[in-house]
């Protein structure tokens, strides 16, 4: 933390002796202007909390389904896993994003559209279910197989196996990549500022029209997401040791 203040004291300090006129007030929440402004700004924030948590629940969802066909033994439904996981990790998100948006609903004849918030939700979904899908691939794998070969010795299903034993342990143990993803989600989610969501990235871009201060603007969404992802690191931390296995 100290070594941030000393960056930010030494970049105010070298912006304040350069020829840009400088408007520190614009985000100064004593000054009325900047108080007006940063109410703005942090209206965005509850929008990029909520995307990214639903899209963190959801991809998980879908990540547990994708995997599954990995433990099948035949082949031809162990590669639709791979399809799915190779198609959705190889596009860029802004291009997801864009296709599902203005794409998709041209397809259906405009008798099919999505609101930002919806679109913004199905892309980071199927983007990050691809990743997350290799996560539970991981963590299943790294169970004991004589744990589930005790099971089944004891008469359950296997259906019943992986629901009680398998799954139970392996989520434990991706509880902290699991996490991880979900700041990555919540980095992502700025770009889908771009379709108009009113997230932190959104409402900074509109006060840039409105005060034509870019740099400070832009100055405290840095400040805001810094302090979001630190936050949300140091949750993570947290649950690594909680759930560290010995």
């Amino acid at each position: 933390m100290k070594r941030f203040t000393l960056l930010f004291s030494a970049f105010f300090l070298t912006s304040c002796a350069g020829t840009y006129n400088f408007a520190w007030f614009s985000i100064n929440p004593f000054h009325p202007q900047g108080s007006s402004n940063i109410e703005f700004l942090i209206g965005g924030l509850w929008t990029t909390i909520w995307i990214s948590l639903v899209s963190l629940i959801l991809a998980a969802i879908l990540g547990l389904i994708v995997t599954l066909p990995n433990f099948s033994s035949k082949k031809s439904i162990r590669s639709i896993n791979l399809i799915y996981v190779e198609i959705f990790r190889a596009i860029p998100v802004l291009v997801l994003l864009l296709w599902i948006y203005y794409g998709l609903p041209s397809i259906f004849g405009g008798g099919l559209s999505f609101n930002p918030f919806v679109a913004g939700v199905i892309t980071l979904v199927l983007h990050e279910s691809a990743f997350i899908s290799e996560i539970y691939r991981s963590g299943i794998q790294a169970i004991k197989k004589g744990q589930i070969e005790a099971a089944r010795s004891l008469g359950l299903k296997p259906s019943l196996v992986f629901l009680k034993v398998t799954l139970p342990q392996a989520i434990r143990i991706i509880t902290p990549a699991l996490m991880n993803q979900g700041i990555y989600i919540l980095k992502m989610s700025s770009l889908i500022s771009v379709i108009g969501l009113g997230d932190l990235t959104r409402r900074a871009n509109e006060l840039i029209v409105t005060t034509y201060r870019p740099l400070e603007i832009y100055s405290f969404l840095v400040l805001e997401y810094l302090v979001l992802i630190l936050i949300a690191s140091f949750f993570v931390r947290k649950l690594e040791k909680k759930f560290e296995i010995k």
